[in-house]
Formats: structure tokens, sequence, C-alpha cells
């Protein structure tokens, strides 16, 4: 599809493909972005406010700028496609705008399903970052709400003796850093009833160090912004604040090139070659190129990685992250930067950051990973953001939250730790839960209400106390206005359904779903979610219609064709849902639930050796996963390979040492063979 850009009179306009797939002539509203590029919103119906695809690359011509460019290269992204400029990804008055206006209010009418969005200023203006302004503008001697007082008279030095004591982390500190976090962090929004100086988890829910958001050491992948980044760093964590390099009014950093690390880090120590082993005039001798590494976003947008961390090239290779050093020397063999780092340090290096280990093992599902995930999460040493992490996927692993002092989380004085806390002790049992959580439904922050009313509906709301009842009730309605907020999304939707289904009404959560499906036709968990409630309720055929409803819609979803598969089996039709699993497979490759539910249908359709072979490629990609050893050992023992089933029942018991099960398995293998 040509995409052609005009001008008429007053008007700024686009001819290209729209929402029907066809050619279509539309008006340009908004430019938003200044540098290296500019996007531009388009008015359609319903008061949305939709992000062109087509950008302007604002750099220079030398740069290989100033041109128009695809932000999707190669994907030929087309209309029904949630990317696609018309799709709901691409809906600026959720999805952008909020970072790019001062003020603003998104307006959206679940009834009639439009927006009215509204904002105070068309750019980010003084109150954006400062809060209401209209008591100072009548009088000047009254402060705007957001000031960091706390920040006043800090002056690092590069002199550590001379240096400040700032607490950690400080009151000032933490208020400027979430007024910057607002825009500058990778999150999803919780109402726009907050402003500058209010706790950012009155109105955010920031995200953790998520798989496929970060890499396993922390390091950025998607597109986070920095928040999360700084979050865990060493600079943090000493009280340091985004002003002390960034000037917040003119946009410009506070010194040029290593004057700027310089002003806290002694240049006769750090800018040498002694340091950074390379010509202090090159870009290798430049701070930034070793520890605050790029990833291009949006094809032209390179930004810094702001962790600030220290390379690690000896754990690249066996975390799969990115080796920094090879950045420079991809010619390289693996291994060698490695080598060389180690050989002129004399020592392996190490840095502020050490959780890439633990949160590796979690993720691979390696034995010992529930002591490593327990061993950072209960250390009040490391960053908030990280134990938060580790208690996320303690909560997911296969022996849940083993170790973890969830007691001392709750009442740990970061809300993103407390919310971590509560979102995994929902897993727990009613009378735990409510031991555990009944005090945080009158915790100050939004984000820790709300996740605590959530994680206590169902069974534990009806043992509350009289005094804990009206908080819990004033708590589940501000979860409630939460996902009202979020209407003009499947995700609020599909809440509204889980919170239902919590609570014992499953036919009210019916329509929730519906309402989901119809707000965004691509989001499949919706489609599935309600096919559950159709089998529960007995009603297979009516389960498996929905699957292929989204399917119809969605044919490219793995989680789709493998719930249809799993309805197949239940309704007998093997064939078929043999093809439907191994469909799941083939979309999903990386997905070990996927392959293995695949691998057992084969075996039971008296597939076996096509069993053993995808069972096979499950455990090579994934050695550690239990559901798959148990199989393979059965399976082992079944064909009279007893050493191959020993092997599988060795390593599933390093992985779960107090089942008895694998114990008396493997005690039956090593017992003596009579003659």
């Amino acid at each position: 599809m040509t995409t052609t850009f005009t001008r008429r009179d007053d008007k700024f306009l686009v001819l290209t493909e729209g929402p029907d797939g066809k050619p279509g002539e539309f008006e340009v509203k908004f430019t938003f972005g200044v540098t290296p590029l500019q996007q531009y919103l388009i008015a359609m119906p319903g008061g949305r406010l939709q992000a062109l695809g087509i950008a302007w690359d604002t750099r220079p011509q030398t740069a290989g700028g100033q041109r128009w460019f695809d932000l999707y290269p190669g994907q030929k992204v087309r209309y029904g496609d949630p990317l696609h400029w018309t799709g709901i990804q691409q809906t600026a008055n959720y999805m952008c705008i909020d970072c790019h206006v001062t003020d603003l209010h998104k307006g959206f009418d679940e009834a009639s399903s439009s927006y009215s969005s509204t904002w105070s200023e068309l750019g980010v203006g003084c109150e954006a970052c400062h809060g209401p302004g209209s008591a100072h503008v009548a009088d000047p001697h009254i402060r705007m709400p957001a000031q960091s007082p706390a920040r006043a008279g800090i002056a690092w030095g590069n002199d550590p003796a001379a240096r400040p004591q700032v607490a950690k982390p400080a009151a000032g500190q933490v208020a400027e850093v979430e007024t910057c976090g607002r825009c500058h962090a990778r999150r999803s929004q919780l109402t726009d009833a907050i402003h500058a100086g209010q706790p950012l988890a009155d109105g955010f829910r920031v995200s953790l160090l998520e798989r496929g958001l970060y890499r396993t050491d922390g390091q950025m992948q998607d597109e986070v912004f920095n928040h999360g980044s700084f979050l865990q760093s060493r600079m943090f964590a000493k009280g340091v604040t985004c002003s002390d390099c960034h000037d917040p009014h003119t946009q410009k950093l506070r010194a040029e090139g290593n004057s700027l690390c310089e002003q806290c880090h002694q240049p006769a120590r750090y800018d040498s070659k002694a340091h950074h082993f390379h010509d202090p005039d090159s870009k290798a001798g430049q701070c930034v190129s070793c520890h605050m590494p790029t990833v291009t976003y949006m094809v032209v947008d390179p930004r810094h990685d702001h962790s600030f961390r220290v390379p690690r090239p000896d754990l690249a290779a066996s975390l799969g992250t990115a080796d920094v050093c090879a950045s420079c020397h991809g010619d390289k063999p693996v291994g060698w930067t490695a080598e060389q780092l180690r050989a002129r340090l004399g020592h392996a290096p190490s840095g502020f950051q050490n959780f890439g280990t633990a949160f590796h093992a979690a993720d691979t599902g390696a034995p010992g990973a529930a002591g490593l995930l327990a061993r950072i999460a209960n250390d009040s040493a490391e960053p908030a953001i990280v134990r938060a992490t580790a208690i996320a996927r303690a909560a997911a692993a296969d022996r849940p939250l083993a170790g973890v002092d969830l007691r001392a989380a709750l009442s740990g004085s970061d809300p993103m730790l407390r919310a971590a806390a509560v979102e995994a002790a929902a897993s727990l049992e009613p009378a735990q839960r409510l031991a555990l959580l009944a005090p945080l439904l009158r915790d100050p922050t939004l984000r820790v209400r709300t996740e605590t009313a959530h994680a206590l509906t169902g069974a534990p709301e009806m043992q509350l106390s009289d005094p804990d009842r009206e908080a819990f009730r004033a708590a589940l309605a501000e979860y409630v206005a939460v996902q009202r907020y979020n209407a003009d999304r499947g995700e609020g939707h599909m809440n509204l359904a889980l919170l239902e289904i919590r609570r014992g009404n499953g036919l009210l959560a019916d329509d929730h779903l519906l309402r989901a499906i119809a707000t965004d036709p691509t989001f499949v968990p919706a489609y599935v979610q309600l096919a559950e409630l159709y089998r529960a309720r007995r009603d297979e055929a009516k389960a498996a219609a929905t699957l292929r409803h989204a399917l119809e819609r969605n044919p490219e979803s793995a989680l789709a064709h493998h719930a249809l598969g799993l309805s197949l089996i239940r309704q007998r039709k093997l064939a078929s849902a043999v093809d439907e699993l191994r469909r799941a497979v083939e979309l999903e490759p990386d997905n070990a639930r996927y392959g293995f539910v695949h691998a057992v249908a084969l075996e039971q359709t008296g597939h076996q050796p096509a069993a053993v072979q995808a069972l096979d490629a499950v455990l090579k990609h994934h050695p550690y996963d239990p559901d798959a050893l148990s199989a393979a050992a059965g399976w082992a023992l079944r064909d009279g390979d007893r050493q191959a089933a020993l092997g599988h029942l060795m390593t599933l018991r390093a992985l779960r040492p107090d089942d008895p099960a694998v114990q008396q398995g493997i005690d039956r293998l090593q017992r003596p063979r009579g003659p």
C-alpha cells in the first residue's frame, strides 16, 4: 500500500489503507513528537485518535533523516491487525496521549464506546510535573505541589569523602523519580484522577522486570523507557535522581560526554585506559558505551539503558543476555570478551545487579531456583523492583513462594514491593490470605488497596471483621472503578469477569467477557475464558464454537488453537484435536505446556514414536519441565529403558526433593532385579 501525504487549504491529509482495507483519505489532526521522529494522529469515529504507522524522521538528512518511514518495517501490518494504525494498539487516547499533554482526561464512555478526551495543554507544561498551579498563579509565594524539596542543596562532587549523606530512599528522591516515571516508565494506568506530587502507585501499575520486557539480568529489551532500569541501578540506591544528570526544563544534559559522569566519579580513576582498556578519546572510552548501551526503538530512536550496569560478558552466554562488549567485538569468537576482561582485571567482573542467575534459573525451572529467588525476595538491600520481580517469579514457580517471607514484603516501604506480595498471596489458602492481607485494605496507595481487595474476594471476604469489611467494600469499589476506567480495553472487562468468577457469580461473568470481545476482537484470553465457563456448564459444543470464533478473527493465535484442541479431546474428536494442538506448537514452539499436551495427545492416539519425538523436543528446550520429565520417565519405563527412566526421575527429584512418589519411583528402579 502506498501512503501519500498532501495539504489542501488549511488541512493536512493522508491517503492510505483504512479500517476496511480499502484506500481512504483521512485528516491529520495532531503531530506528536519532536525528535528523532514525529507521529501523526488521525481523528476517527467515536472520538478516537489513531496513530498513523508511517512517521517522519526529523533527523538531519546526513544522519539518514528527513524521510517518511514505516514503524513496522517488514511486518506487513494489515487492516484488522491490532498494530494496524486503525487497530486498538494504536488508539492514542489510551496508548500515547497522557505523556504528550498536560492534564489528560481520557473521557471514555462505556455505553457509547466513544471518547471525549480533553487536556489542558497540548504539550508537557509546568503542571504536568509540578501539579495543579492555580494557587501558585493567584499567589506566587505558594509553591506548586510537586517540588522535591528534599533535593535542595545536594551536590555530589567526585570526592567520596565530601558527598552528602542521603537517606536511601530519600522522600524527595523518590518523589522526583516518580514524577518522571509517570511518563518514563512502562506502565498501565489506573485512573487519570492523579497529578504530580502524588505517589506513582496512586495512578499507575509499573511493570516489573518481566520476561519479554527486560532480559534476565535486567537489561532493557522491549520498549520499557527508563524508569524500571533506573530503579535497579546502584545510582538510584545511592540517592541519585534524574535531575542530577538531566535539566528537566531545558531537556539537556548537565554536562557533555564523560564530564557528566565526572560529577560523581573521579576522572583520574575512571576516565583512563587503566579502567576501560581503550583510547580515552575513542567511542569505547565513553562511559555510556559500556555502562549505558543503547537499544533502538521505533526504527530511529536509540535509547540508553539507565541501569548503569557493569558489563558481564562472563554471564552473557549462560543467561542468554546481551554482551555489550560484543557490540564492538562481534568478530571475535564466543567467550573471547569474557576471557579478555578476566585476564585484564585479574578476576571475573562483578556489579551491583546480581539477580540474573536466579531469574534465569526460575525461567528455566532449574533445581535450586526457589532458594535463589527467596534469597533475593527477602534481602532488604536489593532494589524494590528486583525483590518484587523475585516474588512474582516465585509465585509462578513449581513450588510457589518456597522460602519467601511474604509478611516482610507486605510491610515494606515501597508500594511496588507490597503490590507484588499481595498478588503473590492471592494464590494462598483463604485463611492465610485473610491473615496476611486484611491490613492492606487501608494501604495509602490505590494500587495496593485494589490488588488487596481483588485478592480477598471469594471465601476470605466472608470471614472479614466488620471494620475490615467496610474497608474491603471501599477498596473493591476502587478496583471496579479502575476496570471501568479501562473499559476501552478487553483487559478491563476481563478483570471484571474474573472478579465475578472468584465470587462465585459465573453467570454474571458472561456479559463482561462478551463486552471484552466486542471491545477488542483480538483479545483471545476473553474467548478462552468464556469457553471455559461453557465447559464448566457442560456445554462443550458452545465452548468449541466460541474458540472457533476466536480463530476466525485471530487465526495465528496459539492460545486459541491449544484451547480448541483440549475442547476437541473432551468431545473425543481426537484426530482433529491433535491437529489443533500441533498448530499451537508450530505457532509458539517455546511454550513447554503446548508441547507437552501435544505429545500426550499423540501418545493417546497411538502415535507413540511421534509422541516420544515431540516430548524429546520439549525436554531439549525445557529440560526441567516437571510434567515432561514425569511423562518421559513413564514412557521410558514402558519401553524397557530403565536407565533413561531413572535419569528423568533423578532430575525430577532435584526439582521436587520432598515428593515421596518420585523417591519411591527411584527406589524401585535402583532395587536389584532378580535373576
